[in-house]
């Protein structure tokens, strides 16, 4: 039986089935996606080896890589350590690791136990500065979720490794974009860095380029930090405080033709560049997007004509989906659930990204929640034609919505490979309408 949603608010204070992990699980995460980065778990043992399933593989079935996983180094804190301190273990752990695994930087990360017990991992860490760069993310899980430990991260490589440099013209970093919390990650960063190469602007995106340690290093130099979730703010203000780079925020990553072309404008005015240069890129490219949408248009208009959605995931996610679903295919939003439990300072905006930018005289019913069953219970109060969520509701969708067409766009994702698939940019849109009519269209 559905409650209602006041009903929900009084179910109770446990979570069931949360769409992210700790804050380890963040940083642990970041740290695997920094290219020559090697992870050192200060932690129990199955602090890091449960973020196999439950976060690179959650991600779109992706490995966590050649140092994740059962290859990562870890001091697998006992009982003993809770009582003595792990300090000395630590310390032969660092060493072996150094000896064993060559890497370009060596990302000390603590979980919740080192915390509470005291260890000074800043001291233990100190004692090799001279040998390796190396740094130390303290991320303890009861900081904050998975997309806080991706802050933490780059607030400990802030701290720790980055150094005044000369500024080179028309570099952006790029923040926001969170490693396996957003599924489409490694494709987002690439078509992101793409799109800015077309009006002549360079991008940082530190993740999955092919030296970690020098993209990280070379995060002063830029004039300028992109945002494209309130997961990246702490970071540029932090950045902005240290070396004076400005930053922007963007709801979210660009999904299809309008957002693109709007978000090249944006960057385009941040560097004063000929208002020509840029408008002969979006010309072209939404010229190119949109003769190729018109192959799609039949069974768009036979499958899902205004079809009423509803959509679960995070909040940067939800944004640019939920605007191109509704701005540029025409869909009716119903319901928004909003999955990362952002910060609550930011929770306004989210919810006017999420309904004022929207040009159709529906607006959905934006709620945030994190616990699965009470996720279940909200949308079965709504009748859909379309699910966009996680494949946790891939079930629901066909046996409790009346059979509506779903698509896991949103964390976890058990039911799709996702490795270079992205929908952000032009072609993006493209990308999405592929992966949703299909569920109608085919196969025979």
């Amino acid at each position: 039986m559905a409650l209602t949603e006041n009903q929900i608010k009084h179910y109770g204070d446990s979570i069931e089935a949360p769409r992210y992990s700790c804050a380890l699980g963040g940083a642990y995460s970041a740290a695997l996606a920094t290219f020559g980065s090697i992870p050192i778990l200060h932690s129990g043992g199955g602090c890091g080896f449960a973020q196999n399933a439950g976060q690179s593989f959650a991600g779109g079935l992706n490995s966590p890589g050649p140092v994740g996983g059962a290859s990562t180094p870890c001091s697998t804190l006992v009982e003993e350590h809770v009582i003595f301190g792990g300090e000395d273990k630590l310390r032969k752990l660092i060493k072996s690791t150094i000896s064993l695994m060559p890497g370009d930087l060596y990302t000390v990360i603590t979980a919740c136990v080192p915390a509470l017990i005291g260890d000074d991992v800043n001291a233990v860490v100190a004692e090799f500065k001279n040998d390796v760069k190396i740094i130390h993310v303290n991320s303890a899980g009861f900081t904050g979720n998975s997309f806080r430990g991706y802050e933490l991260y780059f607030e400990a490589v802030i701290d720790q490794l980055l150094e005044e440099k000369p500024k080179q013209e028309k570099l952006v970093n790029i923040f926001g974009i969170v490693p396996t919390q957003h599924l489409f990650w490694k494709g987002d960063l690439q078509n992101i860095k793409t799109l800015l190469e077309k009006i002549g602007i360079k991008a940082n995106i530190i993740f999955t380029e092919i030296n970690g340690l020098e993209a990280l290093e070379k995060i002063p130099e830029a004039e300028l930090n992109l945002v494209f979730s309130v997961w990246g703010i702490s970071p540029a203000e932090k950045l902005k405080q240290k070396f004076g780079t400005p930053y922007v925020v963007f709801p979210s990553a660009p999904v299809g033709p309008k957002q693109s072309s709007e978000f090249l404008r944006t960057v385009g005015n941040k560097f004063h560049l000929p208002a020509d240069v840029v408008l002969k890129v979006v010309n072209e490219e939404e010229r190119i997007t949109y003769r190729f949408t018109e192959y799609i248009g039949n069974i768009i208009v036979i499958a899902l004509p205004h079809a009423y959605y509803a959509l679960v995931a995070d909040s940067s996610t939800a944004i640019g989906i939920g605007n191109y679903a509704t701005n540029e295919l025409g869909f009716n939003p119903e319901i928004v659930i909003i999955t990362d439990d952002p910060p609550e300072e930011q929770r306004e905006q989210i919810v006017k990204d999420l309904t004022d930018r929207l040009e159709s005289v529906i607006k959905p019913k934006v709620i945030f929640e994190v616990d699965s069953h009470k996720i279940r219970l909200l949308l079965r109060e709504y009748t859909v034609q379309l699910v966009l969520a996680s494949s946790l509701e891939k079930y629901i969708s066909e046996s409790e919505l009346g059979g509506a067409i779903f698509l896991s766009v949103g964390f976890p994702s058990y039911d799709r490979l996702i490795v270079y698939r992205s929908y952000t940019g032009y072609r993006g849109g493209l990308n999405l309408m592929e992966d949703l009519m299909v569920k109608y269209g085919g196969p025979l």
